[in-house]
């Protein structure tokens, strides 16, 4: 699982970071029914809060995790959730040789990020139609985009909902936990 953060900043990220916190949340909801299933879930926590131009801080520590999780559990195949910058960062990482599909939530995806880490993989993606943050026409578009590469992408539109998912938290719930199964069982 991947958090969110901010277009510019070399803050850390700490335990009162929101979108750390945000995404525990999610965490904490999603983990029981994915246990069930024997899915397992990693929280990353960042060094850096920001993307600050080309996101290479949150890409190089969302592989070190991957490298973590081969460590600990081997050759496992593995789902990225994440939101906002954590979807652009799983979409940037995607092309290592452990995921197999990326699941994003009002993802922070730009007409100028590549699609190509996703050939082969699953991309799924939610989000809400008044988020402010990020863009849903953009989200859209990126899928399009992935399209003729990916294993196979969706879209799901959650409704007049922002960017902070603090509205209709058991839909974005259920949407994250149902997109990783769907990813994982295909896997």
């Amino acid at each position: 699982m991947l958090h969110g953060g901010t277009q510019r900043s070399h803050d850390a990220v700490d335990g009162r970071s929101a979108s750390w916190r945000r995404m525990s949340a999610v965490q904490r909801a999603i983990t029981p029914d994915l246990h069930e299933h024997g899915v397992a879930t990693w929280l990353l926590r960042y060094r850096l809060r920001g993307w600050n131009g080309d996101g290479t801080s949150a890409q190089d520590d969302a592989r070190w995790a991957l490298d973590q999780v081969r460590e600990a559990h081997g050759e496992v195949p593995v789902v990225l959730l994440g939101h906002s910058m954590g979807a652009r960062t799983a979409a940037y990482v995607a092309d290592d040789r452990s995921v197999q599909g990326v699941v994003g939530m009002a993802p922070w995806w730009q007409p100028d990020d590549p699609v190509t880490a996703l050939a082969g993989r699953h991309l799924l993606a939610a989000h809400g139609r008044t988020d402010k943050i990020t863009s849903a026409k953009m989200t859209r578009a990126f899928v399009r985009r992935a399209e003729p590469l990916a294993a196979s992408v969706s879209f799901t539109d959650m409704g007049r909902v922002g960017h902070y998912m603090m509205r209709r938290i058991a839909t974005w719930n259920a949407f994250a936990a149902d997109a990783v199964l769907d990813v994982a069982r295909r896997a």
